[in-house]
């Protein structure tokens, strides 16, 4: 629990009222994206994830608790030796009418992957090696190398199939600048069975793209229900009176927050002086000023075991104090000072906000303790380092290492890396590959490419009456499991 929520008071209104709807029964929700069309399909902002995750189902999907549930497919198995998901796909339309089947939802699901090719889910999709149609409504996708969360990453939102450049729902919306308006279909529309007082629970969603300070103000007076897509940028603006007893929730996720290494010259060409920085970091002190109970520190960007499990190598620094980490830390800085001269003020980019400027006090003061300056700059600025805060659907070694593969991240990748990768991808036996796969690993720990801070925060703002939203370890809320009241 946030430590500020004793400070919050739910004012009687909140207390008498319970439905959370306006009085034509939508349910007004604020997501934070400052793009100038935040629900452009091209668009990679939290509305347009969102709006796509509501109106393009995938095969599955997720529910309220970051579960996979059926979507297009209503079932599915899994062979023996993890190489093949064959799925069945439900008895439903596409938009147009035409109806649902292997082939076309072949099609659109190898349209999809071909989507994210260059991005670190293409990477991810990787080990696909074929999407086949099978009999009438059968679909077999294909894999080199097992993939345990296969469903996890099949259920995201960039993964939702399209027909005619349309998708199947479970919603249907328009769009009117920053707000749409989103209507759940119901079962039959779906291709599923009729359920008995359907039509009384399904509410319609008002979703408006706002900045952080317009969502926090709007849920403070009363004008939407809910504030979703909420970070660490902007985390401290939930510090403020007005907001009710319980409405702040933070989810327990995994994954990279903290800064990486772009710029590796100078006195960040060598792996102990990045070190440095990293032993340098107060990581406790940082996240204090947020007030997050339960909020834990990480030493290492990777998972602790890798596929072999076996556990990873660490640093040595890692075993020490905080105090034996400067000590050490400042002695590398004064080295190299005296060999090489002095050091440029180590360049930090953050997000704008108040939850950036705060990191960026706390990281000064940890630099200057070890006698490096620093200066904050925006993103897409000349950086050393550059906050990367993502979410991983799984301890899966693989998704951290794929965030720093060459192709994608010229600037903080490693050749070797990337070579060991593409080797693990080539091996049939599963030990082969996951030798290869800790050696990669191994080796970004050796090379301390990334500075490590901890879990990265995930919050929204949530009023009284809404049941479909609930906190998940991976952060994610569908705004049809929000739209559908409970049976």
């Amino acid at each position: 629990m946030h430590a500020r929520l004793l400070l919050f008071f739910l004012p009687l209104a909140a207390l008498l009222s319970g439905c959370g709807a306006r009085d034509d029964g939508s349910i007004p929700i604020a997501i934070i994206d400052n793009a100038d069309e935040p629900f452009a399909r091209s668009g990679s902002g939290r509305a347009a994830a969102a709006w796509d995750d509501a109106t393009d189902e995938g095969l599955v999907a997720f529910d309220a608790y970051g579960r996979v549930i059926p979507a297009l497919a209503d079932r599915w198995i899994v062979t023996d030796d993890g190489t093949s998901y064959i799925f069945r796909l439900r008895d439903g339309n596409w938009p147009d009418g035409t109806a649902i089947d292997a082939e076309s939802a072949r099609r659109a699901l190898s349209d999809a992957i071909r989507r994210q090719r260059g991005s670190p889910l293409g990477a991810d999709l990787g080990r696909i090696s074929e999407v086949r149609a099978m009999a009438g409504r059968v679909l077999e996708v294909r894999l080199n190398q097992p993939v345990p969360d296969l469903l996890v990453t099949l259920a995201r939102p960039e993964l939702g199939l399209l027909h005619e450049g349309r998708g199947a729902g479970p919603m249907r919306g328009s769009i009117a600048g920053r707000t749409g308006t989103l209507s759940p279909l119901n079962p039959e529309a779906r291709g599923l069975p009729a359920e008995i007082g359907w039509e009384a629970r399904a509410r319609d969603i008002e979703l408006t793209a706002m900045s952080a300070t317009e969502a926090v103000q709007a849920f403070a007076d009363g004008e939407v229900r809910v504030v979703l897509g909420g970070t660490i940028a902007d985390f401290l603006l939930t510090d403020r009176t007005g907001l009710s007893r319980g409405a702040l929730r933070v989810d327990d996720v995994d994954g990279l927050f903290g800064l990486a290494f772009v710029h590796r010259g100078g006195f960040l060409a060598s792996a102990e002086n990045r070190a440095a920085l990293a032993m340098a970091v107060d990581r406790q002190a940082l996240m204090e000023p947020f007030g997050i109970g339960n909020w834990e520190a990480r030493l290492g960007m990777l998972p602790r075991e890798g596929p072999t499990g076996r556990l990873l190598p660490l640093a040595q620094w890692r075993d020490m104090s905080l105090v034996q980490r400067r000590s050490t830390a400042s002695a590398r800085v004064a080295q190299w000072r005296s060999a090489h001269g002095d050091i440029a003020p180590i360049r930090i980019a953050l997000p704008s906000g108040p939850g950036g400027a705060r990191l960026f006090e706390s990281l000064a003061r940890d630099f200057a303790a070890i006698g490096l300056q620093t200066e904050r700059v925006g993103f897409g600025a000349p950086a050393d380092l550059v906050l990367l805060d993502q979410v991983a659907p799984s301890s899966d070694v693989e998704w951290y290492l794929n965030r720093f593969r060459c192709g994608l991240a010229r600037r903080i990748c490693i050749e070797e890396v990337d070579g060991l990768l593409r080797e693990a991808r080539r091996e049939n036996p599963r030990a082969a590959r996951a030798v290869l796969i800790d050696e990669a690993a191994a080796l970004v720990e050796a090379q301390q490419i990334f500075i490590s801070f901890g879990q990265p925060v995930r919050w929204s703002l949530v009023g009284g009456g809404i049941d479909g939203f609930q906190t998940n370890a991976l952060g994610v809320h569908p705004l049809m499991e929000i739209a559908m009241q409970p049976r």
